[in-house]
């Protein structure tokens, strides 16, 4: 049958590894088309996040398409920053800045637990929608730690790790237990619902 071609709605070089290494050789996995505008992610839930930037890529591409959307609930927070994550500090925020926020928010808050999850939606060349999710739970340390990861992994420690942040551990060892690796892990079978 040959290889199937998938194209990513992100340009992330080191998230099209990932996804190359988990599906194998029956891939061709593409990044993101350079000419293709970003998507505005104005959904109210992280699904509708995916779906949206999925369909865009599947549409301008006549490919199968995927995305994904995360965000980082804190329960004493009402389930903020959550779909709002990437954008929390405002619209320029970087991970600095949004842990930083985070941590001001939480101040003087003794329920410190949180969620990550993520969203992948996959999107047929026939406009076939599929999505999976994975989560993580965990709680948000007082300070930021460790010096790997991206966005809030400083600030959050899982609960099924050994007492550090994802920033602390290795690439190895976060996609062990990280709410993406969990989403990723069920994308094989979505390929074969949506192809």
């Amino acid at each position: 049958m040959g290889r199937r071609r998938l194209v990513l709605a992100t340009a992330n070089p080191g998230k099209a590894r990932e996804i190359a290494a988990i599906l194998g050789p029956d891939w061709t996995i593409e990044p993101r088309p350079d000419n293709l505008p970003e998507t505005i992610e104005d959904g109210d839930t992280l699904r509708a996040n995916a779906v949206k930037k999925a369909r865009e890529v599947a549409a301008a591409t006549a490919a199968m398409a995927l995305a994904d959307d995360t965000g980082l609930f804190v329960e004493a927070l009402g389930g903020a920053p959550g779909v709002h994550s990437a954008r929390y500090g405002g619209p320029a925020a970087d991970g600095v800045v949004n842990c930083r926020k985070l941590l001001a928010e939480l101040e003087g808050k003794r329920n410190r637990r949180a969620h990550f999850e993520t969203v992948i939606a996959v999107v047929g060349p026939t406009g076939t929608v599929g999505t999976v999710s994975g989560r993580a739970d965990g709680i948000i340390a007082p300070h930021q730690v460790g010096t790997d990861g991206f966005g809030y992994d400083p600030l959050f420690i899982p609960a099924d790790g050994d007492g550090r942040t994802f920033a602390q551990m290795s690439p190895e060892e976060k996609n062990a237990i990280s709410h993406r690796a969990r989403a990723l892990a069920k994308l094989g079978e979505l390929l074969v619902r949506t192809d």
